[in-house]
């Protein structure tokens, strides 16, 4: 995948995640951000847990699935790792 479709997927993903996890998002920055981790973490559990290779492979339905479930899992593991720091 080229910049430009990482930055777009990125930018989708990161969105639908914000919106569902959060209800809103994060700033354009942010849900970029949020996607483009979400669609490397989509990618690694998809290949890890259902052997399905390439499963980011452009602009299309099924990598922005995988990568908004990737951004999904990124934000609770963020969630749960900030939750303990904010009793300090």
């Amino acid at each position: 995948m080229g910049i430009l479709s990482w930055l777009v997927v990125g930018l989708i993903a990161g969105w639908l995640a914000g919106a569902v996890m959060r209800g809103g998002g994060y700033g354009l920055l942010g849900d970029v951000i949020i996607g483009f981790v979400g669609a490397l973490v989509g990618g690694f559990l998809a290949t890890a847990l259902f052997n399905i290779h390439d499963a980011v492979t452009g602009i299309n339905l099924p990598t922005i699935i995988v990568a908004f479930l990737g951004a999904l899992v990124t934000i609770s593991v963020l969630r749960l790792i900030a939750r303990p720091m904010r009793g300090l």
